[in-house]
């Protein structure tokens, strides 16, 4: 009799998890199928840099898991309740749930700061102003990615009770276990305050060329914790936004980005300098580069052997400004070359007749 009762105890059960597996098949491929009609309808209808368009594609694949965990949840409580195993599986769908849920808060969250960067673009004539929203917008966003996955991570862990007793039993020693936290946490904090004080304080944005630790490059992107800066020669230096606050740095665009250079050459005491300014200036007013505000020509030093040259020049940002250089210096010991070559930096030695002496007569 016990025997036959079991039997048809797991029968049942079985019938039953059937039945439930079918509905959450069919659940599962037409949630699947919907979100394929909605990919399609707002692909048909919408312009790839609409706003809708933008918000959609951020948060599409974690809204199709979604939609999906959403239709699958609805199934498993729609089913008998008495199903062995069912509790569990509940629990840990609707974990899932909350997990890709707060994915899809991430994707639009971030999508926000697309939409926010698309509609300040930056123009010739306003590009400051652009890359100042631009760089707080990363920040803020990327701050309100933290909380988000934060919160989402926190809600599915108190879906455990387990999770909660011992959360309980932290609480009783939240002294010793804060100082220690506070200690191991200390560098990421420390990051964070001083990316919310870079954010609202500019003292860089997005794309300007700046000079850290030895290195020309520029910003190229900025987390909730780090810089990563673009070096001229395409490496990428990655720099905590602490090092920021404590340490002096070079921003060569920081209001605006033209910038005035030199170049220096060494030449004999004995060249005309006139000739040289001329050429300059012609030099100059043939280059595209040239921004035409800064123009000058100056002795600067005066050695032992030779004099030196400075040539000074503008242009409107740094890249423009190295390539003016280069080619300005080219240009001028050419000139040299070919007008006075004989005023090219040389050593001079005098050369004395040594006399033998002569002998007692």
């Amino acid at each position: 009799m016990a025997g036959g009762n079991m039997q048809q105890l797991i029968e049942k059960s079985l019938m039953g998890w059937a039945g439930a597996v079918g509905l959450a098949i069919v659940a599962i491929l037409v949630s699947f199928f919907i979100y394929k009609a909605l990919i399609f309808l707002v692909g048909r209808f919408s312009k790839p840099t609409s706003v809708a368009r933008i918000f959609f594609d951020a948060a599409a694949p974690a809204l199709g898991v979604s939609i999906a965990l959403l239709a699958l949840n609805s199934v498993l409580h729609s089913v008998p309740q008495d199903l062995p195993m069912l509790a569990p599986i509940q629990n840990f769908t609707v974990l899932m749930l909350i997990l890709s849920l707060s994915w899809t808060a991430v994707g639009l969250t971030s999508a926000i700061g697309d939409v926010i960067v698309q509609l300040n673009p930056a123009f010739e004539d306003d590009w400051k102003r652009a890359r100042k929203v631009e760089t707080q917008t990363r920040f803020i966003v990327r701050g309100l990615n933290i909380v988000i996955v934060l919160v989402g991570t926190g809600v599915a862990l108190m879906r455990f009770e387990s999770v909660n007793q011992i959360g309980t039993s932290l609480l009783a020693s939240a002294g010793i276990g804060g100082i220690i936290l506070g200690f191991a946490a200390r560098p990421l904090l420390s990051n964070l305050l001083a990316g919310m004080q870079i954010a609202f304080t500019q003292p860089f944005r997005i794309d300007d060329a700046m000079f850290v630790q030895g290195e020309w490059c520029w910003v190229e992107e900025v987390t909730a914790t780090y810089v990563v800066l673009r070096v001229w020669d395409l490496r990428r230096l990655v720099v905590p936004l602490q090092w920021f606050i404590e340490n002096p740095f070079q921003n060569w665009s920081r209001n605006t980005a033209d910038q005035i250079g030199s170049a220096l050459i060494w030449v004999d005491y004995g060249i005309p300098i006139e000739p040289l300014r001329e050429e300059f200036s012609r030099l100059l007013e043939a280059s595209p580069d040239w921004n035409g505000d800064t123009s000058s020509v100056q002795v600067v030093e005066a050695g032992e052997k030779a004099i030196q040259i400075r040539f000074l020049m503008s242009a409107k940002n740094s890249s423009t400004l190295w390539n003016l250089r280069c080619s300005i210096r080219e240009g001028l010991i050419l000139f040299i070359q070919q007008h006075y070559p004989e005023y090219l930096p040389r050593h001079r030695a005098q050369l004395e007749e040594k006399l033998d002496p002569v002998s007692p007569g």
